[in-house]
């Protein structure tokens, strides 16, 4: 199984939402076939709590925006790491030190990379 093209709109909205207030390293994993409820995880760091915490607001405003529902939000009080369940696709904002740690990258290695388009940024005047 693949994951679908919704999926993949949502993750564009929300790589978008994050790359456009300070998100970095951003990567996205087909987790459809080990996980039958959820099609990708979009995996962002932030460079500090309130990064961390204003990108995954930013997250959830545009994905409410275009129509989707937040099924579970976690870790917002800390702001360290925090997990935005949108069903077919559930983001992780991490701060640095919790991404290096958690490493879900190598936890879901076999999962392939889902390509990300970004906007492109206009150039300072």
């Amino acid at each position: 199984m693949m994951a679908t093209q919704s999926s993949i709109d949502m993750l564009q909205i929300a790589a978008a939402a994050a790359d456009s207030i300070g998100g970095e390293d951003l990567v996205a994993l087909d987790v459809s076939e080990p996980l039958p409820l959820v099609d990708v995880f979009l995996l962002v760091t932030g460079r500090s709590e309130r990064n961390v915490a204003a990108i995954a607001d930013k997250i959830e405003e545009k994905l409410v925006e275009a129509g989707h529902k937040r099924l579970r939000r976690e870790g917002r009080a800390e702001a360290r790491w925090i997990l935005l369940d949108f069903g077919d696709i559930v983001a992780h904002v991490f701060h640095q030190e919790e991404r290096e740690f958690y490493s879900l990258e190598r936890l879901w290695k076999d999962c392939p990379v889902v390509p990300i388009h970004l906007p492109a940024t206009r150039p300072a005047d």
